[in-house]
């Protein structure tokens, strides 16, 4: 059974993450809208195949230039949502 998430990013030129796990937390799809395409497609490609907690703990609090968070940052709270569901 497969749960997604469509989260609203705050602070980054991205504005919205989609991203999609199994039964085993593992993320099937990862779609960023918005932001610097052909990096977001990069992280996206390498984030499908790793667990949402692995992906929350690598992303969690990177920075983008003088802003406090940052698209890898923003995707690690999409994957929190999303693992919220999970507990549900």
């Amino acid at each position: 059974m497969t749960k997604n998430v469509l989260y609203k990013t705050q602070g980054t030129c991205s504005q919205f993450i989609e991203i999609e796990a199994d039964e085993n937390k593992i993320i099937t799809k990862l779609t960023v809208f918005g932001g610097c395409s052909g990096n977001l497609k990069g992280i996206a490609a390498l984030a499908v195949g790793m667990r949402l907690d692995e992906l929350k703990n690598k992303f969690r609090g990177i920075t983008c230039g003088s802003k406090s968070t940052s698209c890898p940052d923003q995707i690690s709270r999409a994957a929190e949502q999303l693992e919220k569901e999970y507990d549900k």
